[in-house]
Parts: structure tokens; C-alpha cells; sequence
């Protein structure tokens, strides 16, 4: 932990991550953990990463889960930000991805409380990624309950790039921590954060100790890191209580 004055900052706590796909239970942990929550949509596409995927739970497939991912139009550059990735709509991934939630999660106890909200969104024609995920993100929030304030970065002239970045973020938004995810302290490596750079900014740096939590769910046996709406389906009203039992910063 950084130690020394805070008094520049505000007692606030923020967090960011780049925009996900149907994002998993621990990245809305660390956002409900959060006192304001910066969507970062203008940094790099990462082909392969969860932008634009992730998991649901199945019955049929033989590992009891199955992507769901959203075709894009990459750049022939290399580089692309988040935000100016364009869905290939050339293909109908929409109606294929509602259909397999569907059937899927029919019978789930709370899913046709959700149904018609989750029609509308694949009914629209999404052209970017970024709003595509964004449009979820909000929508996941809202029926988990968190208060969470959401910002994006791409509405902001932020010119860091990594730690440079999270320095830029915590100063526009007068935080004096920066929650972090606890996948960053794999075999004890912090990765792109410089811990130093914090400390020189009088930024604490503590990191999220999410543990997954255990639920019912429609299919046996329990499988973690599905998407956030296997927990809604299943739990309802009671989700962010359980999203946020056992778990701690």
C-alpha cells in the first residue's frame, strides 16, 4: 500500500476496465466495489481477449459452456482502439446469440423477468462493439443494483498509457485509490502497474480479492466465470447480494 498525504484527493475509490462482452461476475465485483467506475474504450483492441465474447452455461455442449462471440472487422493496421471496432454484420450473430441464451436459459427461475429486456437489446442493429458492450454493461448494472457512478475515458483528453493512465484517471477524478483486479497479481507480478508511480501520486493501490461465489445453477455442476446473466437468470432480485458474499478489498 502507498503511504503519505492524501489530503489533495477526495476519499474516493476508482476502478477501470476495458468494455467486455456480457462481462463475467468479477468484473462487475470490482465496479460495485468502486465508488465511480471508467469504462477504458479508447486503448487497444485485444483480438482473442473478452471484448467481444464470453461465456454462458449450457446443457449440450460436453464441457457445460460455450462462447458466445461477436464477429468484428479488424484493422489490417494492427492497431485499433475499442471504441472504432465495427461488428460484421454480414452475419446474423444477433439472432444466434439471443436464440442460444434462450433455449439455454428458458427455464432458469428468473429469466423471463429479463427476457424482453434482453430481446430488445439483440434486436437492435449494433454497428460498434464498444456501444454494444456498453449498452449491456449498463443494462447488467442496472438489474444487479449497483449504484456505481460509469464513465467513459473516451469522453476525456487522457493521454497515459498504462500506470501514466490510471495517474490521469485518479487525478481528473480526485481519487485517492485505485482498485485494481486481482488477476494482476499472478505468481506475484504486477504486470503494467507501477506500484512506485503510484506511491510518487499519492495513489493507494489495493487490489480486489473477488472470490466467486456459489449459486444455483440451471445445469450441474457448478461452473465459475460464466457470464454475468448466469447469476441474474438463476438469482434475480438476490444477485449483487450474492455477487458480493465472501469477497472483500
Amino acid at each position: 500500500m502507498a503511504s503519505g498525504n492524501y489530503n489533495f484527493f477526495k476519499k474516493m475509490t476508482i476502478s477501470a476496465h476495458q468494455p467486455e462482452y456480457l462481462p463475467y461476475l468479477g468484473f462487475f465485483y470490482k465496479m460495485a466495489a468502486a465508488d465511480k467506475f471508467i469504462l477504458v474504450d479508447n486503448i487497444q483492441f485485444s483480438t482473442g481477449d473478452f471484448q467481444n465474447r464470453n461465456r454462458i452455461r449450457t446443457a449440450s455442449d460436453p464441457k457445460g459452456w460455450a462462447w458466445l462471440c461477436v464477429p468484428v472487422i479488424t484493422s489490417s493496421k494492427g492497431y485499433q482502439k475499442i471504441n472504432e471496432v465495427k461488428i460484421d454484420n454480414s452475419v446474423p450473430w444477433a439472432r444466434q446469440h439471443f436464440k442460444t441464451i434462450y433455449f439455454n436459459y428458458k427455464k432458469a427461475p428468473f429469466f423471463d423477468m429479463y427476457e424482453k429486456d434482453l430481446e430488445k437489446i439483440y434486436s437492435k442493429k449494433w454497428e460498434k462493439i464498444a456501444d454494444l458492450d456498453e449498452s449491456i454493461i449498463f443494462w447488467l448494472k442496472e438489474k444487479l443494483g449497483i449504484k456505481t457512478e460509469i464513465v467513459k475515458s473516451s469522453d476525456y483528453e487522457f493521454l497515459g498509457h498504462k500506470t501514466d493512465l490510471i495517474v490521469e484517471l485518479c487525478k481528473k477524478f480526485k481519487a485517492d485509490t485505485y482498485l485494481s483486479g486481482s488477476g494482476l497479481m499472478l505468481e506475484g507480478k504486477e504486470h503494467y502497474i507501477e506500484k512506485e508511480k503510484l506511491e510518487k501520486n499519492n495513489i493507494k493501490l489495493v487490489f480486489s480479492e473477488f472470490k466467486h461465489p456459489i449459486y444455483p445453477q440451471r445445469f450441474k455442476p457448478f461452473l465459475e466465470k460464466m457470464s454475468a446473466i448466469d447469476l441474474l437468470f438463476n438469482c434475480g432480485p438476490k444477485s449483487l447480494e450474492i455477487l458480493q458474499s465472501g469477497s472483500k478489498i
